[in-house]
């Protein structure tokens, strides 16, 4: 299947429909069509064909068993407490994993937050990308831009973190939610 992906991302990449390289390398598109979807292994042959026609080295087909994947594991109640800027309003951050480098161009930064009588209110946090908000106990209300969305447990907010957003109102402590943020690397 890496292999399929491969052939695919280059093909594509090059603006080339699966025809188009069915025809530089004389196979069927069929044939081409189960390599792409990973339903057949290529012979040499075939990587050395689809290799000359898309003017890549036979060893770019096997970027994708090559690459370490990261994983990060937190034990419960081990998480990384850290500073960010609702710190100051009594807002508990626990960093539950973290990534140096991975191949997605996309950073996430998966939180636990708490609230607790300490803390207070602070709807006005801005900073780029998307943010995924999961209520695990207690009540809040969370605005959002001009919006207010009251989160009890189960409950979902996604959202432009661009636009002012945090806990307008405190109304059942404490309260602890998963707040995951994602952005452009």
């Amino acid at each position: 299947m890496a292999i399929g992906r491969e052939v695919r991302a280059y093909r594509k990449k090059l603006g080339l429909t699966i025809t188009d390289l069915a025809v530089a390398t004389e196979m069927s598109v069929g044939m081409l069509s189960k390599i792409e979807n990973g339903n057949i292994s290529p012979s040499l042959t075939t990587l050395q064909a689809l290799s000359k026609a898309l003017g890549v080295p036979l060893t770019a087909f096997f970027k994708g068993f090559e690459e370490t994947r990261s994983a990060t594991f937190v034990k419960a109640g081990e998480g990384v407490n850290i500073e960010r800027r609702g710190t100051r309003a009594g807002h508990q951050y626990s960093l539950l994993g973290a990534f140096e480098n991975n191949s997605s161009g996309v950073a996430v930064e998966p939180y636990l937050i708490t609230l607790t009588t300490a803390s207070d209110v602070f709807p006005t946090f801005q900073h780029e990308g998307l943010e995924f908000l999961y209520m695990l106990e207690g009540e809040v209300v969370y605005r959002h831009g001009d919006r207010l969305y009251t989160m009890q447990p189960g409950d979902s907010l996604f959202f432009d973190a661009d636009a002012p957003h945090g806990p307008e109102q405190l109304v059942k402590l404490p309260a602890r939610y998963l707040s995951i943020i994602s952005y452009p690397q």
